[in-house]
């Protein structure tokens, strides 16, 4: 008798444990809880890699330059050069040439001349006195003199451009009537055309040109 009451103890407490609601509830909310961790925590590493792949790679992707291709090309305006036209100032003042060389004709020859270029001139005259190198003279009193006075000297090569004085060096001593401006055709240019005169000097070598005299008897 002895030893079966022990016997039906223990399958009394193995029948009452295994009939207990209280332990199947447990197991349940067990089983619950791991399978929400473990759902969350997939859930967690899956956001994690998918916010690490949605931050690009800056540095791996952006050039430290822009490529020359993608700049916006800019047009380059042409180089234009410009040229300087002289424009002689030919109206305002008579011109009258003075033979001042040897060259017999000589005045009368640059007042054609200048006459084609649109100068207003008077008759070709004598100089006084005979000299080597050509000067302009103008009259200081009429206001368009000096003008015409600087267009004859660009276009003649004349770097010489004085008031002219009392008397004047021509013939009579004065000025023709009207005219503002004397050309004093020296020997250096008594044989050019005016476009020679125009052209740049050249150095002449010592003998050739005439030697300055005092014959006033030169044709104009």
């Amino acid at each position: 008798m002895s030893s079966d009451q022990p016997r039906r103890g223990r399958d009394s407490i193995g029948a009452a444990s295994a009939g207990s609601p209280m332990g199947s509830t447990a197991a349940i909310v067990i089983a619950v809880v791991a399978v929400v961790a473990g759902f969350l925590i997939l859930r967690q590493i899956r956001d994690d890699d998918g916010g690490a792949a949605a931050v690009p790679d800056v540095s791996a992707t952006t050039p430290d330059t822009v490529p020359a291709s993608s700049l916006t090309p800019q047009s380059t305006a042409p180089a234009f050069t410009t040229s300087t036209v002289f424009v002689p100032t030919v109206d305002g003042a008579t011109v009258v040439v003075a033979n001042s060389s040897t060259v017999d004709g000589a005045a009368g020859r640059l007042s054609t001349a200048l006459q084609g270029q649109g100068f207003t001139t008077a008759d070709a005259t004598n100089a006084t006195a005979k000299q080597e190198q050509t000067t302009i003279l103008y009259d200081p009193t009429d206001p368009e003199a000096l003008a015409v006075a600087q267009s004859l000297g660009v276009l003649m090569n004349v770097s010489i451009i004085q008031e002219v004085p009392t008397p004047a060096p021509v013939e009579g001593g004065v000025l023709p009537d009207g005219a503002a401006v004397i050309v004093m055709l020296g020997s250096d240019k008594a044989t050019l055309t005016l476009e020679q005169m125009s052209a740049p000097t050249t150095t002449v070598p010592a003998g050739s040109v005439p030697a300055a005299v005092t014959d006033s008897t030169t044709a104009p």
